[in-house]
């Protein structure tokens, strides 16, 4: 599968919202929020191993996994 040519940030801004109807709403708000959230990479490990460890905030990593899969094929 090939890389995608736009950040997974610049993905997920295309979801935020004022309610949140969904998990990809939901991470797309908590990232917006997130000052040091990776907004200019498309790297897995990075953008997984920043929401394991340094994230202001909590997200479950399987629904990342969701969220990613979909990134990938978009």
């Amino acid at each position: 599968m090939t890389t995608p040519t736009k950040s997974f940030y610049a993905y997920l801004m295309r979801f935020r919202a004022p309610k949140e109807t969904d998990d990809v709403t939901r991470l797309a708000n908590l990232a917006f929020g997130d000052t040091l959230f990776p907004k200019h990479t498309s790297d897995y490990n990075e953008i997984s191993s920043y929401l394991e460890t340094q994230a202001l905030f909590y997200f479950n990593l399987t629904l990342f996994d969701d969220i990613w899969q979909d990134y990938l094929e978009s």
